[in-house]
């Protein structure tokens, strides 16, 4: 959850109900945005 409030600069409380699978998402997300080149 840290890499996805670095990136998108949401706090645990706006993660805290989103299921395993959408954090997952999200974090893939952020890794994207964070490294476009990879």
């Amino acid at each position: 959850m840290a890499d996805i409030a670095l990136v998108f600069g949401w706090t645990p409380d706006a993660m805290y109900h989103m299921t395993i699978e959408e954090l997952a998402d999200w974090r893939e997300r952020a890794r994207i945005r964070n490294n476009p080149d990879e």
